[in-house]
């Protein structure tokens, strides 16, 4: 392979991961304005299986190079960027300055090399290893602006989180419990349940492929319900989550991996007072904050598997099919 060439994991067709291969890419050169950055780990997030599937409302221009959580070091500098950058460790922010973001809307980190804007650069604190801090922008930037911008969440007061032993699931668990919440988490395994437990959860609700889990919360929340609940998962579990809320309570969604059409019953809204929130993204500010709570030891990020670039396929396979406890890393 020349200079010019790089390895990359390429989507090139919508479908199953059949349609992803380990191929030699051209090596991108950075522009003015943006810097050159070797990758040494990146994340897989559930956009990605998105991204690969195809989306009707929302078309991604094919062959892509999946991949927005990235971390790596500066070793090119385009024109009108400082040469400081050079030999810095980096995260990247994965939104991109003009809109969009990286994997979906431009090539991700799936690879061996990226050029990025400047302005998406944010420097590792050196206790920070790149396999954790790649592990941080999207799923644990989205669970903090949840949490704390949106909901607002604070010290005592009740969470229930669906789909905690994902990425942003986990994340919430970790940051509610770094706050002192009281955490109610719902899973679909007594393994997974396990590996909950071990992360703090007060409340562990293992109810399988069944939406039927607010019998349970309510019972172990004494009948009073929770004060923030977490769903991103959409489809038939909206209903079971209005029934565990508190008076005044607020739900906070960031997405549906399940189905993005879901019926709810307006009478709980009406009669409980109910906030129904949604959070987009995550900003700068979130990644930032993050970063900081893992320098300081306060957070260490859940990962589930560090893998080869090679084994792209079988990573997208696990975290498809939830067999996963936290973020799955590729090292190209």
């Amino acid at each position: 392979m020349s200079r010019r060439e790089m390895k990359a994991a390429v989507i090139e067709g919508h479908g199953d991961v059949g349609h992803v291969h380990i191929r030699t890419w051209l090596r991108p050169e950075p522009e003015p304005g943006h810097v050159l950055v070797q990758i040494a780990a990146c994340a897989l997030n559930y956009l990605d299986i998105f991204v690969r599937r195809g989306m009707p409302d929302l078309p991604v221009i094919l062959p892509r190079i999946g991949g927005g959580d990235i971390a790596g070091t500066v070793c090119e500098v385009g024109s009108g960027v400082d040469s400081v950058w050079i030999g810095k460790r980096v995260v990247l922010f994965p939104r991109l300055p003009s809109g969009g973001i990286l994997g979906e809307h431009a090539n991700g980190g799936l690879c061996e090399f990226i050029s990025v804007d400047e302005r998406q650069l944010i420097e590792i604190p050196a206790s920070v290893d790149f396999n954790r801090a790649a592990a941080l922008p999207i799923a644990y930037g989205t669970a903090h602006r949840m949490l704390f911008t949106k909901a607002q969440l604070a010290k005592g007061e009740r969470i229930f989180i669906l789909g905690a032993s994902g990425g942003v699931g986990a994340a919430c668990v970790q940051l509610a419990k770094m706050i002192g919440a009281e955490v109610f988490a719902g899973t679909s395994s007594e393994e997974k349940a396990k590996k909950l437990r071990i992360l703090g959860v007060d409340h562990v609700i293992v109810h399988g492929n069944s939406d039927d889990f607010s019998k349970e919360v309510w019972t172990l929340s004494e009948k009073k319900g929770v004060d923030v609940a977490v769903n991103f998962t959409g489809d038939t579990t909206w209903i079971p989550t209005l029934r565990v809320m508190a008076r005044n309570g607020r739900i906070v969604t960031c997405g549906s991996t399940a189905n993005h059409l879901s019926m709810i019953d307006i009478r709980f809204v009406w009669h409980r007072e109910l906030q129904i929130l949604g959070s987009r993204a995550y900003l700068p500010s979130d990644t930032k904050a993050i970063i900081n709570f893992v320098s300081q030891g306060r957070l260490d990020p859940v990962i589930d598997s560090i893998l080869p670039l090679e084994e792209i396929r079988y990573a997208m396979t696990l975290l498809e099919d939830r067999h996963v406890f936290g973020k799955v890393i590729l090292n190209p």
